[in-house]
């Protein structure tokens, strides 16, 4: 039998990290046996849905490389792919447990279903709906319709069962029907609530595997027996562990950036993350740390899948991003650094010239040793560009400054850049080389006050990088400006 997964996202915001592993997981598991991978909409919330959080999710799985092979935007037999599409459909079936007595109209108020809450959590019980509809009289029902009431539609939990659910993760988990509560599976507006419209989606979409966060397992007690008073075939199903923050918490915004938009935006690659979040919760069957998505799918199996919490490990991520950016061709990183700087006022918007693209290419060459991600490019801009030379960092630096060598050292400097005929890479190294081979000096004597002179630190890249991608002009505008520093002092 054909696997059959899906990815089921509702559309009231972005692609958040335990999400797209959720995405990565179903996808690497239907590539790597040949299986069908669907992704639809969850739209029924009406009030938080919209179509551009629906595209912004699209958007974000295909820049992770994750495509689909059926559902929203690409279509198939078994559509429409959007729940809000799919109304009629919950109706039949919601007929026909209504006929079967495995639903019924539940017509109480919130007002008296908060009183029943607050009663059972006063005696220290859990709350949970206590039946008051679940036998009304035809006359009972026609009194309630008679004031305006609308009603909800309930499913009916049997009594005294146990529900046993085989978990490809998780092992085998029981619950208790006792205690669970008749539950709405259709509120008063029509609209299916999630426990209801999933099983009838997944049913008629034909899944057969069902892989989504632990979040969701309290919620599949109910979703088996609606499967199972509508006589419907289960999928398997596999829960995924939660994703925690490094104190051991459940991730949320204030640990940071959850949203994969968030670090599209910062400069991070897809296949970085991809490669970070295959990680969370799935161990490798070799020593290997590094894969592709193809190889992802080779060694994918639900079997390596842990049923202990992921830790978001962000100095990890920086880890594996570094080392896919050393791998990538200086264009790609040019290009997503490009807004970076553009951003920093480096660089203007609009078309760039030939001379421009190379700068950019050098600049990121020059650092690339020293960024987790590309937005990080913004922090080394102050030693590649502009006239003015920033302020000593430190005392330390200062006192650099303060050598007798240092105006021999500057001046002979000034001189040798005002004259070189090119100004790279090599050329610097000569010059350098120069300076300290005519003034008899140390490197340290000649390289750290050229350093501090020209970035105002005594760390950083390099100097013959600096130096080519400072440009001619704005090196003797810093070396004057410090020359009139010393003189002054």
């Amino acid at each position: 039998m054909e696997l059959r997964v899906r990815f089921a996202p509702s559309p009231t915001g972005p692609l958040h990290i335990g999400g797209a592993r959720s995405a990565l997981f179903n996808y690497l598991l239907a590539q790597k046996t040949d299986g069908t991978f669907i992704v639809r909409s969850e739209d029924t919330d009406r009030e938080r849905s919209s179509r551009e959080s629906e595209h912004n999710i699209l958007e974000a799985l295909r820049w992770l490389g994750i495509q689909w092979n059926e559902g929203i935007e690409v279509g198939g037999e078994h559509g429409p792919y959007r729940q809000t599409e799919r109304l009629e459909l919950y109706r039949k079936y919601t007929e026909r447990l209504l006929q079967s007595g495995d639903a019924y109209h539940c017509y109480c108020s919130e007002e008296e279903l908060e009183a029943e809450r607050q009663a059972l959590i006063a005696q220290g019980e859990t709350p949970r709906y206590l039946g008051k509809c679940r036998n009304l009289t035809t006359g009972e029902r026609a009194r309630y319709e008679a004031e305006g009431r609308k009603p909800v539609v309930r499913f009916r939990i049997p009594e005294g069962e146990q529900i046993v659910i085989h978990d490809h993760v998780r092992g085998e988990v029981a619950f208790e029907s006792d205690g669970m509560g008749d539950f709405v599976i259709v509120k008063s507006d029509g609209i299916p609530t999630y426990n209801f419209a999933v099983v009838i989606d997944d049913s008629t979409m034909n899944i057969t595997q069902v892989i989504r966060g632990e979040e969701h397992l309290s919620n599949t007690p109910r979703q088996v027996l609606i499967y199972q008073a509508l006589g419907l075939k289960m999928p398997e199903f596999a829960h995924i562990s939660l994703i925690l923050n490094t104190e051991g918490r459940k991730m949320s915004k204030r640990d940071g950036d959850t949203a994969v938009i968030d670090y599209q935006k910062k400069g991070y690659l897809p296949e970085a993350i991809v490669n970070f979040i295959a990680l969370l919760g799935w161990a490798p069957p070799g020593e290997d740390e590094f894969f592709t998505l193809d190889k992802l799918a080779e060694a994918f199996s639900l079997e390596r899948v842990s049923k202990s919490p992921a830790v978001f490990d962000l100095n990890k991520l920086n880890w594996i991003n570094a080392h896919y950016m050393k791998q990538a061709p200086l264009e790609r990183l040019a290009d997503l650094a490009l807004p970076h700087l553009r951003e920093a006022g480096v660089l203007p918007e609009g078309e760039l010239s030939p001379e421009q693209r190379e700068w950019i290419k050098g600049y990121v060459h020059a650092i690339l040793e020293r960024l987790d991600y590309m937005a990080q490019v913004r922090e080394f801009v102050h030693y590649f560009v502009g006239a003015e030379v920033p302020e000593p960092e430190s005392a330390a630096a200062a006192d650099v400054l303060r050598g007798e060598q240092v105006l021999s050292v500057l001046s002979l400097l000034a001189d040798k850049v005002e004259t070189a005929k090119d100004l790279n890479g090599e050329s610097t190294k000569g010059i350098l080389k120069g300076i300290t081979k005519d003034l008899k000096l140390s490197g340290k004597l000649v390289y750290m006050p050229i350093r501090v002179a020209l970035t105002g630190q005594m760390h950083g890249p390099e100097l013959y990088d600096i130096i080519p991608l400072l440009g001619r002009e704005n090196v003797l505008s810093r070396i004057k400006q410090t020359q009139s520093r010393i003189g002054n002092a």
